[in-house]
């Protein structure tokens, strides 16, 4: 056959920035907007924090709004099923066959729909479940953690599928327990195992951001323990006058257990089993990210006025420890309280019991069921006074994580997204929150990738009051999304 009746190599479509970002916009502001509004005031809270979800309906109206919307979406191939096991939260499963010839590697897409609580402190005009769009930001609980993982992932996909961009087969996995720590996802990981098929790449969208000016690559996560500490003196209170001094505060021998596990001066955890070393790569990171952030990285939070007019200060105003302190050290914070009346209600009574929810970080390569046995024999080993001391650990301690090596074609493709979308390279920083998935994804696929990002980048707060989806940051990130899936192999 002569060159000039050879047939003519048929072009592949490249990927149009321009055009991805006019489909991305309209997406966001004619429907996810619209939706993520309809969800935030939907009271899903997580089992953890609502027992009685399933009679609630709250967690089933979010599911099955989002699992409609999702049904609709232009992705070729598009299956879509919730799936239920029983007794557990429902799951939401998609997948969408490999528009790539020959492919026959899976990206898994995750998020999570349930939420934590209402938290105090809310400004006058905003609330949990009154969902607020006010320049450039959704306020409101769980929209930015994360029910917009759902909506960015499919409409990530669909961009792609309207440029006729090949791309791999691709699944979904949208769960409604993760704010309890995943107890239920892993019943249905196991279930779905299968159909999950081989996974090179894990895109998570429910981590955070270092600021709103680049794509943001979550490198490591904290792992988490959770429960309750009670000390018990007395059967019933009694008079503090005539009785102090004979009975022990059971408050004070709670500051003496706190002292076995926790330097008061200066925070840090005591027992050695609680830190790991610190990877080499996971250092040069936080000296980088240091470099970029700088004092943003504390003085970004809301600070209360301190004794003399100034802000309070932070544990230390070295950028570089700060982000070591908050993704790879351990960290205790006490997040509930019972036993104590409200100041109007205190009586000069000597209270027969102290009991605190602890909640306590651990560092990523710290394995939290270990964790758990060393803190129960810590805290309750010979109590002082003999007093009644137990702690009970929550359902759901979670292990930590710090992803694998980058493959080169990721490292290239998120820094290309990044500079595409955003005008600056991608930025690396642990987290110190905990996505118990990802670990366990990381065991099940040992030589997948993965891209855990995320849009709670400063003052988004996440958990607390006035918590808000940074819009624009969404934006580009679903559009970044999208270049990086149409990148891999």
């Amino acid at each position: 056959m002569t060159p000039a009746t050879e047939p003519a190599t048929q072009q592949k479509p490249v990927l149009d920035a321009a055009q991805l970002r006019n489909f991305v916009e309209r997406k966001w502001n004619d429907e996810i907007v619209p939706a993520l509004t309809d969800y935030i005031a939907v009271p899903a809270k997580s089992p953890a924090f609502d027992p009685d979800w399933a009679r609630h309906g709250f967690i089933e109206r979010a599911v099955t709004e989002a699992a409609t919307w999702a049904e609709r979406q232009p992705v070729r191939g598009l299956r879509l099923e919730i799936v239920r096991l029983p007794g557990r939260t429902p799951v939401i499963f998609f997948e969408s066959a490999a528009t790539r010839s020959g492919s026959t590697e899976t990206i898994v897409l995750y998020g999570h729909l349930d939420k934590q609580p209402e938290f105090s402190g809310w400004r006058n005009d905003l609330g949990p479940w009154t969902p607020k769009l006010e320049n450039g930001k959704l306020y409101g609980r769980g929209g930015a953690d994360d029910g917009y993982a759902i909506y960015a992932s499919l409409t990530a996909l669909a961009a792609l599928d309207a440029q006729g961009i090949e791309r791999p087969r691709c699944v979904g996995l949208i769960e409604t327990c993760e704010e309890s720590g995943s107890y239920d996802l892993l019943p249905y990981v196991d279930a779905l195992r299968e159909r999950l098929g081989k996974v090179s790449l894990v895109v998570c969208l429910d981590s955070g951001a270092g600021n709103y000016d680049q794509l943001w690559l979550t490198t490591s996560l904290r792992g988490l323990v959770a429960g309750d500490l009670e000390v018990e003196v007395l059967d019933e209170g009694i008079h503090s006058g005539s009785n102090g001094g004979i009975a022990p505060s059971s408050f004070r021998i709670m500051r003496q257990l706190f002292e076995r596990l926790e330097d008061a001066a200066t925070g840090n955890l005591l027992p050695a089993a609680f830190h790991c070393p610190i990877p080499p790569q996971r250092l040069r990171e936080a000296e980088a990210t240091a470099r970029v952030l700088g004092d943003e990285v504390w003085k970004s939070l809301p600070w209360a006025c301190g004794q003399d007019g100034r802000p309070v200060l932070p544990v230390t105003g070295d950028a570089r420890e700060v982000l070591l302190n908050s993704t790879w050290r351990p960290s205790l914070s006490v997040t509930g309280a019972a036993g104590l009346p409200a100041l109007a209600d205190a009586g000069n009574v000597l209270r027969p019991r102290t009991a605190f929810k602890l909640s306590l970080r651990l560092p990523p390569l710290v394995e939290a069921s270990q964790a758990v046995a060393d803190l129960k024999a810590l805290l309750e080993f010979d109590p002082p006074y003999n007093a009644s001391v137990t702690f009970r650990p929550d359902a759901g301690a979670a292990s930590g994580w710090s992803a694998p090596e980058l493959a080169p074609w990721l490292a290239s493709a998120l820094n290309g997204v990044s500079r595409e979308h955003y005008g600056a390279d991608c930025g690396y920083i642990g987290q110190g929150g905990t996505i118990p998935l990802m670990n366990t994804l990381k065991a099940g696929f040992p030589h997948a990738q993965f891209m855990v990002c995320g849009v709670l980048g400063p003052k988004s707060n996440a958990h607390g009051p006035n918590e808000f989806l940074h819009v624009p940051y969404a934006k580009k990130l679903t559009a970044a999304v999208a270049g990086v899936i149409a990148a891999a192999p």
